[in-house]
């Protein structure tokens, strides 16, 4: 069996934690940090788990939230699967 590996995604949580109710405001936040992402991109950078995420992005984030990794991203216990073998 092998372990599948998830997270849970909580900027949205924490932008409201911190009074920001909409992905339009994040963006001239991200710009002025050099972190020049379309309207599109930050409204999914929200929205959705990302996939993947680029440390310049992260840190942008952790510093214009005022929070730490652990505060956005939760790792979830592994979920156990089975591969085939016996």
């Amino acid at each position: 069996m092998t372990g599948a590996l998830d997270y849970r995604w909580r900027l949205r949580e924490v932008m409201a934690a911190r009074g920001m109710y909409s992905t339009t405001g994040l963006r001239p936040l991200l710009a002025e940090r050099g972190i020049d992402l379309s309207a599109s991109q930050v409204y999914r950078l929200v929205a959705e788990k990302p996939e993947r995420l680029s440390l310049r992005t992260l840190m942008a984030l952790l510093d214009i939230l005022d929070c730490t990794m652990d505060d956005l991203i939760e790792p979830l216990p592994a979920r156990r699967r089975r591969t085939g073998r016996r």
